[in-house]
């Protein structure tokens, strides 16, 4: 119980964390930026919540600003109920800046070349939107509603968020035409890579798991010249075709690394032993034991 009320209360530090504040600013920044300068003249649209409430604002003229507030509205209480106050706080600082800026910023269009106002456009806002969430908030309520009714379908994340944004796109398809639904896929395509890159980094945490005969002489690279953290589980390797009775006791060593230190581990291992199996496997997060953070030299 007392972790469960510790959960609920507003961790204020967080919430005015210069670095977070600056995060939410500028990714709000670069949202208002995209959807002026780029999406809004051209009706291009976007997933999500922005989609929608660019669908409704091309369609009825009604102030983007008012439809941002109001639609990301249920999402904030959602996430209030499901992720946490501090969440919510957050969340809503970065729609109201975003909300703002759209009604106070004038912002002429930047280009009318409707492959650069996909790319760049998506681009710009996903950036935005990756930086809202690194400082642990949104700026769009879409991802929400994935949390909230994941368990409830039974659909993931993914496919959820999917389905949301397939009404969108139909829907700019039949009032915008579907050159215009094509260019505005491109746009969403690229501002998911965009936020990808942007919350997970180039140094992206991953997994290599390594089955070597030397594989003491493996385990004090990864530690001693690596300075890695290492676990080690007992397996059997074997199981061949032509001598499948044959078996032999091994040692699964297992690392955490960023992707930058991929190669260079790959090679020395390689020299130490030429038949060693490795395999990669992308890590969402990692937090505790010997890991090198993300950003900052060893």
């Amino acid at each position: 119980m007392k972790t469960k009320h510790q959960s609920t209360l507003i961790q204020w530090e967080h919430v005015w964390n210069l670095k977070n504040l600056l995060q939410i600013l500028l990714g709000a920044g670069m949202a208002v930026f995209a959807m002026k300068g780029f999406m809004i003249p051209n009706q291009f649209m976007d997933g999500g919540v922005t989609g929608i409430s660019l669908l409704i604002h091309e369609i009825y003229h009604i102030n983007i600003s008012i439809l941002v507030i109001l639609f990301n509205l249920p999402f904030i209480y959602l996430g209030f109920k499901r992720i946490g106050k501090t969440f919510a706080i957050q969340t809503t600082l970065a729609v109201i800046l975003l909300a703002a800026g759209l009604l106070f910023s004038d912002i002429k269009p930047v280009t009318t070349d409707p492959l650069l106002i996909a790319i760049f456009g998506g681009i710009l806002i996903g950036t935005g939107v990756g930086l809202v969430i690194r400082s642990g908030g949104v700026i769009d309520g879409a991802e929400v509603i994935a949390v909230f009714t994941k368990r409830r379908t039974g659909f993931s994340n993914s496919e959820i968020i999917m389905l949301f944004n397939t009404f969108i796109f139909a829907g700019a398809a039949f009032h915008f035409g579907l050159e215009s639904a094509m260019y505005s896929l491109i746009t969403y395509f690229a501002a998911t890579r965009a936020t990808d890159y942007v919350v997970d980094g180039i140094e992206q945490y991953t997994s290599i798991n390594i089955i070597s005969a030397e594989q003491d002489k493996v385990k004090e690279f990864l530690v001693n010249e690596l300075g890695k953290g290492i676990t080690v589980y007992k397996g059997v390797r074997g199981y061949l075709p032509g001598s499948f009775d044959i078996t032999n006791e091994c040692e699964i060593i297992v690392t955490i690394v960023t992707r930058l230190e991929i190669n260079q581990i790959q090679d020395s291992i390689s020299e130490i032993d030429p038949k060693a199996f490795m395999y990669i496997q992308s890590v969402k997060e990692a937090a505790g034991g010997i890991l090198k953070e993300k950003g900052h030299a060893k």
